[in-house]
């Protein structure tokens, strides 16, 4: 049962030091908090009677679904059917948030909550509840008995909020359902918000996880002159679902040296006693936030800041904190027992119904909130007020700060094509510059961000107006092409979770960016995508209150069809296939064939919000086919005819050829060229695709088409022959709707490489130039009693290239310099 205040003697508070522990001296850079503390008995009191609010509440929202100021005794009616919910998290979540409340009042912080067990989402929506805000954005759950018993009953609940701290949750910018982002998303919203702190709860199982642990490395680019800062609490509570957590485990010496290795000033605040841990962490607390301001203070007033030792926090205290201390002879409270619901069965066993209500009233709610329901005045005066709640912080709502970017001309930066197909450029290299002029207009709202490959993924030229952010030592080489300055904008490191998570969080507080990375190894983030599609979704379509941020810009580069010196490990262009299982309300993919195409799509997706938009672009050097007006008028309809590469015209087409990705186009147009010289007669339609959801049907994704549309493109009983950048199978699941899907025949990665030349490659996988006319030949009933010849011409020609591949280590002249005709 929990302590009431006054009555009951302290429990003995675990030691601060493991000096203290009789264990050897404590490590330099361990603080310890005195005896005491700063806090009056009342204040302690009045706290705690906060906490104790908050807790009940938690538990109400677990097992209630009526009696929720428990007027009269509890009846199995009163218990939900099912419970479901995370108690073993919840009290150390509300403890931090009436803490970080206190110092909100006392010093007007402007602090955002970042809950990273979010699945003890009710020791974040009690306090929200508490502070007025739930009842602000939700008027039925009013702050009176009425509005407590719809608070508790939807909780969890069929056609009501889920388990989490979801979009719904008002203060909520992370939902913390899938573990080890939340340092890097904390992270990511300081950055460039200079007065804001980001208080950082992470659990202490989610720091098992692998994008928590770098993470932790994050404090190397946080710039003290210039962004916010974090702190982050780690909240060991000893257990996971089922088995103890290891930092819980280690010795206080290696827990202490682990996060004084990682550059962290560690305090901790162990203990169970409320009244101890409230003095505890109320000192703490103050100590951390004092040294924060000071170590801003310090960087802004110099030219040269230096990277700090930022204070961070571990709160050592048990799972289910306050709950009852065992039941049925087993151990709950400081037990895994504890990570959900502490026990079942409670409308059916009534040992376990009186169980549920004498840890109810052991919070003495008939002190906190009087016979309608509302909290104590002297209680409710605790939490701040307006904007200033951390359940209402406009940066948890950051489509509410955001601002349109600045955005020069995209047409400025285009690549002058003379004529079609016979210039060679870096497709990505104008979007470099073009990002440059970006991040020059918008020095506080927009970053890019990019494991370790801005150079190569051509974006260099963004390093002429800011550099790579470098908090950490430099060396006097860094200045021979290092890129590397203090005030960088550019986020470099080779952690596609760490660098995805400080993006998302940036985008979320209402900033915009752009996050570039090897298209095989976005595969890294592919959870990390989920999570936040599914962020978007809810927000976008569920959450009226939320307001649009910026969309999250993924640019895959270095393709598969280009990794012919890394080999099969860097081909895998799969990424987009996940994308498309996401709701198409928030997801974009764009595969444009050129330099001019991939300006027009980049400008369109920096104006966009609440979306995912990926863009799939090669770096190297790539014949250029769209002057800049055309690029314009191609990405705007995501699709259509190439005149010039068609001989259908004011004709029905015997075959449909068509294309979607950079190589992909080259090889189909390569065939098409062979096609117009050897079979002259043959009425051919070229058809390409910038916007891959196009041939999806209009009422699956807003950005489909109609099948009239499409049966324009495609006339039914015609052969499509579609050379594809990435997967055969995904074009099919897109098209299978429509009518003549059954004459779409794909050619696309097939799991085919190593240490190929590019043609080869496209060989092995059967995309290239010469099995496309092949398969037109099969496909026209026209050809293939005329066209065998030329049919065995390919058969040939794919023998010879592949035979000069292995002789010579490269393409034929006439493949790699191969240009349009006309």
């Amino acid at each position: 049962m929990a302590h009431p205040i006054g009555t009951e003697a302290s429990e003995s508070a675990s030691p601060l030091s493991a000096r203290e522990r009789g264990q050897g001296p404590s490590a330099p850079g361990r603080e310890r908090t005195r005896e005491g503390g700063p806090l009056t008995a009342r204040e302690v009191e009045l706290m705690n009677a906060y906490w104790r609010a908050c807790n009940y509440l938690a538990v109400g929202m677990i097992y209630l679904q009526d009696n929720p100021l428990l007027h009269r005794p509890l009846v199995p009616e009163d218990v939900k059917h099912r419970l479901l919910g995370h108690w073993g998290a919840s009290p150390a979540l509300s403890f931090t948030w009436v803490h970080l409340n206190r110092l909100i009042v006392e010093q007007g912080l402007d602090v955002i909550f970042v809950a990273g067990p979010g699945h003890g989402a009710p020791g974040v929506l009690g306090p929200a509840y508490l502070e007025g805000t739930y009842s602000e954005v939700y008027p039925d759950k009013s702050l009176d008995a009425e509005g407590m018993q719809k608070f508790f009953k939807q909780f969890s609940f069929p056609g009501h909020i889920g388990s989490h701290v979801t979009p719904e949750t008002p203060g909520s910018i992370h939902e913390g359902g899938e573990l080890g982002y939340s340092l890097s998303h904390a992270y990511g919203m300081a950055f460039d918000n200079p007065d804001v702190i980001v208080a950082c709860v992470v659990g202490d199982g989610e720091a098992e996880t692998g994008p928590l642990a770098t993470a932790w490395h994050s404090n190397k680019f946080l710039n003290p002159a210039r962004d916010g800062a974090v702190l982050p609490i780690l909240n060991l509570n000893g257990y996971k679902i089922a088995n103890p957590t290891i930092l819980s485990r280690i010795s206080p010496e290696e827990l202490e040296a682990l996060f004084v290795g990682y550059g962290y000033k560690p305090y901790f605040v162990e203990g169970s006693d409320p009244t101890q841990m409230h003095q505890k962490m109320a000192e703490t607390l103050e100590r951390a936030v004092e040294e924060i301001h000071a170590l801003q203070k310090t960087a802004r007033q110099t030219d040269t800041p230096t990277r700090p030792r930022w204070p961070m926090i571990v709160l050592r205290s048990p799972k289910g904190w306050t709950g009852p201390k065992e039941l049925d002879g087993h151990k709950l409270e400081g037990s895994w027992r504890s990570h959900q619901v502490p026990f079942g069965d409670v409308r059916d066993n009534p040992s376990h119904l009186k169980a549920l209500e004498d840890w109810m009233r052991s919070y003495r709610p008939e002190e906190l909130f009087d016979a309608q329901g509302r909290l104590n005045p002297e209680v409710r005066a605790l939490a701040p007020k307006g904007a200033r709640r951390m359940s209402a912080n406009p940066h948890a709502n950051g489509g509410l700060l955001r601002k349109a970017l600045k955005l020069p001309d995209f047409r400025d930066y285009a690549v002058k094509v003379g004529q079609r197909g016979t210039t060679l450029h870096e497709n990505t290299k104008p979007l470099g510059e073009f990002l440059r002029d970006i991040m020059r207009d918008n020095p506080t709202n927009f970053r890019v961000f990019g494991p370790d490959e801005t150079a190569s993924n051509r974006l260099q030229a963004i390093y002429k107006v800011s550099k790579k952010t470098w908090m950490a030592t430099l060396l006097p080489e860094d200045a021979d092409g290092g890129e590397l300055a203090r005030d960088g904008r550019v986020m470099e490191m080779l952690s596609e979770h760490t660098l995805l998570g400080w993006l998302e969080g940036y985008l979320l507080t209402g900033r915009h960016g752009l996050f570039h990375t090897y298209e095989a190894f976005a595969h890294v983030v592919d959870s990390m995508f989920n999570q936040h599609a599914k962020w978007l979704d809810i927000s976008k379509n569920h959450v009226s209150w939320r307001a649009p941020v910026a969309s999250e810009n993924i640019l895959l580069s270095s393709t598969v069809w280009r990794q012919d010196h890394n080999g099969f490990s860097h081909q895998d262009p799969g990424f987009i296939d996940l994308v498309t299982n996401k709701s198409g309300s928030v997801t974009r993919i764009y595969l444009p064939p050129d330099a001019n195409t991939l300006l027009a799509v980049a400008d369109q997706c920096l104006r966009s919000t609440d979306c995912v938009n990926v863009i799939v672009a090669d770096k190297q050097k790539h014949l250029q086919f769209t002057s800049i007006d055309e690029a314009i008028a191609h990405c705007a309809k995501g699709l259509g005819i190439w005149k010039r590469a068609s001989t259908d015209e004011d004709a029905e087409p015997d075959v449909i050829m068509a294309s979607c990705g950079d190589v992909a186009t080259q090889e189909a147009l390569a065939a098409a060229s062979i096609l117009r010289a050897r079979a002259p007669n043959l009425k051919l339609r070229f058809v390409n695709i910038v916007d891959l959801f196009k041939l999806q049907s209009s009422a699956e994704h807003p950005h489909g088409s109609t099948q009239r549309e499409l049966e324009s493109l495609f006339p039914p009983g015609k052969p499509i022959i579609f050379s594809f950048h990435g997967y055969a199978s995904l074009i099919h699941k897109l098209a299978y709707r429509f009518i003549n899907h059954e004459d779409l025949h794909v050619h696309g990665y097939r799991e085919k490489g190593n240490i190929n030349t590019p043609f080869e490659l496209a060989i092995l996988n059967e995309t290239s130039r010469f099995h496309l006319v092949i398969d037109v030949i099969d496909r026209v009933p026209g050809l293939r009693g005329k066209a065998g010849h030329l049919k065995e011409e390919m058969r040939n020609a794919i023998l010879d290239n592949l035979a000069y591949a292995h002789e010579h280590g490269r393409d034929r002249p006439e493949i790699a310099d191969w240009t349009w005709p006309d």
